[in-house]
């Protein structure tokens, strides 16, 4: 298996309205690991490790987020793969 990461940010309305609950769950279905973080400039930033499809398949979920987000632009930057165990928020 091929593993690849993604480091991204999310602009818009994308806090306060459960954009990295649902950002979890979808990454939990999708068995993609990393985290997703309120930043203080008012943007989500996130790390996801998985799959190339899978978190592919992410990031463009965080093209739409949550029902009550709104999302302006996602920015997506190579990351390096960690070996992360599991996806949080924090």
């Amino acid at each position: 298996m091929t593993t690849v990461a993604v480091d991204v940010r999310v602009t818009g309305v994308v806090q306060g309205v459960f954009f990295r609950a649902r950002c979890r769950e979808r990454a939990v279905e999708l068995r993609v690991k990393g985290w997703a973080r309120n930043h203080a400039d008012g943007s989500v930033r996130g790390h996801f490790e998985g799959e190339p499809d899978a978190v592919r398949a992410l990031v463009a979920w965080c093209h739409e987020g949550s029902p009550r987000a709104v999302v302006d632009a996602v920015e997506v930057s190579v990351g390096e793969v960690g070996g992360a165990a599991e996806f949080v928020t924090g």
